[in-house]
């Protein structure tokens, strides 16, 4: 991906201080997912940064991971699976509860999403503390 690529897509999302908290500076991509050219740049940067690493599964996580984790397993021909809040699965899930800069949230996987033969991208829209995925690296 090129710089001006990135600074096309950074110009388009939006900064919101203090949310969902005081001293919380969060970027909504929301602003880059309404906008076409924002969009392809990051589903082709995102396609670019796994192809030809044997991804079997994409997880997204809950909700915006759903976007461009569901466009980047269909771009390198791999499965989706979703993690979810908590009672939105209907098959038998493992749960883990963690921390995050502002409070603790639970999440969810079916338990029979990925295999030990799986090679697994985890996406999300954005990172912040890592909390949502530390969750589930143990």
């Amino acid at each position: 991906m090129k710089q001006e690529q990135i600074n096309q897509v950074k110009s388009v999302v939006r900064n919101v201080p203090d949310f969902p908290v005081p001293g919380i500076q969060f970027k909504d991509l929301t602003t880059a997912f309404k906008n076409p050219q924002a969009l392809q740049i990051m589903r082709e940067g995102l396609a670019e940064l796994y192809a030809d690493k044997g991804v079997t599964k994409v997880v997204g996580i809950e909700a915006r991971g759903f976007i461009g984790g569901a466009m980047l397993a269909v771009d390198l021909n791999a499965g989706f699976v979703p993690l979810r809040k908590p009672g939105k699965l209907p098959a038998e899930t493992i749960q883990k509860t963690y921390s995050k800069e502002y409070g603790t949230d639970v999440i969810e996987i079916h338990k029979d999403a990925i295999t030990p033969e799986d090679v697994v991208v985890i996406h999300d829209d954005l990172l912040a503390t890592g909390g949502t995925f530390a969750s589930f690296s143990d």
